[in-house]
C-alpha cells in the first residue's frame, strides 16, 4: 500500500478529528458577538441558533435531487417561500443556496421567458452584486452597465438610454451592498415596464429587513413584486433572516417565468433529471434550519431585531462625523454603512488592519468608478456600537499615525503589464513572496495588498485575485 496516502488507512477517532477542526478554526474570524461587521449575522439569541444547528441536522441527510422521494422538502420550501411572499408582494418562487443563485435563477428566467433576435444582454447600475456579472458570464449574456448619482442610486434615464430590443432583463437593488442605499425602483421598474422588459429587485441584503422597519413605520419606498414593473426579487434568509448559510429566495410574479428558470433533460438513459436550482444533489439541512428559524424567531421578533439593528446603524452614522477624517457614504436604507476617509493621511485600509490588530474585522471596499475606497459595516441586533465607535476611532488614530502604506512605485507597472498566463501556480507563489505575500498567513499588512489592488484596473485586479484563489487552494 502507498505509505503517502493523504486519506488515513484506518479511520481516526472522533474526539481526534473534532479537535482538529477546533485547532483550525483558530484563525477564522468569530461568527458571534458583532466584532465582525460583514459575512455573518447574529441574532445574539443562542436558543435560535442551536434550534437552526438541531433543525439542520436533522435535514442534513435528506437530499433536495428529488421533491417525490423526500416530501417534506416540499412542504418546507412551500412553507418559506409563503412566508417570504408574503412580505414582498406575493409571486411564486424558489428556495436557493445564497443570493448568487437566486440571482442566477431570476436571469435565466428572464432570458428564456423572453428569447431576443441578438445576444441577450442586461442593463445592471454600478452598484448592482457582481452575481449578475456571474449569471452573465455563466449564462451567455452581456452587460449594459449605467451610473449612479452623488448618492449612490442608479440613474433612472441612463436605465432608458441603455435598453435595446435584446435587453432581456433591468435590474435594481434594495438596497445595493456596497453603501446601503436604495435605488429608486418604481421609476425602473416603470421604464422597464413601458419597454416591454422584466425588472429584477435585488434584495438578498434587504429583502429581510426592509418590510420590518416599514412595519415600524420607518420610510421605506416601495421595492418589491407589489411594485408594477417589478416581475422578479431575490431575499436572502442567512442575512437579516438570521438563517444559517445556505438560505435565500427568489420570487417571481409570473409562474411561467418561474418555470423557465428551472432546468430539465431527458437527453440519456439514466435517471429522471428536473432542477429547480443551479444545483441536483444538495441537503436540506439549509432548508429545515431556514425554516425553523424563521418560526422561532416570528414576525415580532424580526421588528425587533430590524429596530434595534438600524438604530444602532443611525447612532454609528452619527457617530463617525465625530471622527476626524471620516465620513459615511450616501444615505443608507437599511443597517449597511459605508465610511471613507477625507483625509490622505488617512488610509481607509490601514484602518481595517490596526481595527484587525484590535479584534475587529472591518470590510474594505476598493475604489470603483469615482467612489473611493472605504470601510464597509454591516451592523446586526448584537452590535454594540459604543465599542465599535470607539475600535474605529482607536484604529483611526493608529492608522493616522503610521501613514499609508509604502507601495513601491514601480510595482503597480510591473503587475499590470505580467503576464499571468506564463506562471503555473507555483510560480505565483513565487512572485508573492518575492513582494513580502505568505499564504500561510504571514507577510504584509493587508493594507499593502489592498493599496496594491486599488491601483489597478478592474479587469487587472480580477486575474490576480484568480490567480491567488489558484495559488491559495493549490497548497
Amino acid at each position: 500500500m502507498p505509505s503517502d496516502r493523504v486519506l488515513p488507512e484506518h479511520g481516526r477517532p472522533a474526539a481526534d478529528l473534532l479537535a482538529e477542526l477546533a485547532r483550525l478554526r483558530e484563525a477564522d474570524l468569530p461568527v458571534r458577538g458583532g466584532h465582525v461587521t460583514a459575512y455573518v449575522y447574529d441574532t445574539g439569541r443562542e436558543a435560535v441558533h442551536d434550534l437552526a444547528a438541531t433543525a439542520f441536522q436533522e435535514m442534513l441527510e435528506v437530499n433536495c435531487l428529488d421533491p417525490t422521494a423526500f416530501p417534506s422538502i416540499v412542504a418546507l420550501e412551500r412553507r418559506i417561500v409563503s412566508a417570504v411572499a408574503d412580505e414582498l408582494g406575493g409571486g411564486t418562487g424558489i428556495f436557493t443556496s445564497g443570493g448568487t443563485e437566486s440571482i442566477m435563477l431570476a436571469v435565466k428566467g428572464a432570458r428564456d421567458a423572453r428569447p431576443v433576435a441578438g445576444r441577450p444582454r442586461i442593463v445592471l447600475p454600478t452598484t448592482a452584486h457582481p452575481a449578475f456579472h456571474k449569471a452573465a458570464h455563466y449564462l451567455g449574456l452581456d452587460v449594459d452597465h449605467i451610473p449612479v448619482d452623488a448618492g449612490f442610486r442608479a440613474d433612472p434615464s441612463a436605465v432608458a438610454a441603455a435598453i435595446t430590443p435584446d435587453t432581456v432583463l433591468v435590474v435594481a437593488s434594495a438596497p445595493s451592498y456596497p453603501q446601503g442605499v436604495m435605488d429608486p425602483v418604481e421609476e425602473i421598474a416603470g421604464i422597464a415596464a413601458a419597454a416591454g422588459v422584466p425588472c429584477h429587485v435585488d434584495a438578498c441584503v434587504g429583502g429581510w429587513v426592509l418590510p420590518w422597519l416599514r412595519d415600524l413605520g420607518r420610510p421605506v419606498p416601495p421595492f418589491d413584486l407589489s411594485v408594477p414593473g417589478v416581475t422578479s426579487i431575490s431575499c436572502d434568509l442567512h442575512k437579516y433572516g438570521y438563517a444559517p448559510k445556505g438560505a435565500s429566495v427568489v420570487l417571481f410574479k409570473d409562474e411561467a417565468v418561474r418555470r423557465a428558470a428551472y432546468f430539465a433533460s431527458a437527453e440519456w438513459p439514466g435517471y429522471t433529471v428536473i432542477n429547480a436550482g443551479v444545483q441536483s444533489s444538495k441537503s436540506a439541512g439549509p432548508l429545515g434550519a431556514a425554516w425553523a428559524t424563521l418560526n422561532a424567531v416570528g414576525a415580532q421578533g424580526y421588528r425587533d431585531l430590524a429596530a434595534t439593528a438600524m438604530d444602532t446603524a443611525e447612532r454609528f452614522i452619527a457617530g463617525v462625523a465625530g471622527i476626524p477624517g471620516l465620513r459615511v457614504l450616501g444615505d443608507p436604507a437599511v443597517p449597511l454603512v459605508a465610511v471613507a476617509s477625507d483625509d490622505p493621511a488617512l488610509d481607509v485600509f490601514t484602518i481595517a488592519d490596526e481595527a484587525r490588530a484590535r479584534g475587529w474585522f472591518f470590510q474594505p471596499q476598493l475604489a470603483y468608478q469615482g467612489i473611493p475606497p472605504n470601510l464597509h459595516f454591516t451592523l446586526t441586533g448584537v452590535s454594540d456600537v459604543d465599542a465599535l465607535l470607539s475600535a474605529l476611532a482607536d484604529a483611526a488614530k493608529a492608522a493616522r499615525a503610521a501613514g499609508p502604506p509604502d507601495v513601491p512605485a514601480d510595482l503597480l507597472d510591473a503587475l499590470a503589464g505580467l503576464d499571468l498566463d506564463s506562471l503555473d501556480d507555483a510560480g505565483f507563489t513565487g512572485l508573492l513572496a518575492a513582494v513580502g505575500v505568505d499564504l500561510d498567513g504571514g507577510g504584509p499588512e493587508m493594507a499593502v495588498v489592498n493599496t496594491v489592488l486599488n491601483g489597478l484596473p478592474p479587469a487587472t485586479r480580477e486575474a490576480l485575485l484568480v490567480r491567488f484563489l489558484s495559488a491559495l487552494y493549490a497548497g
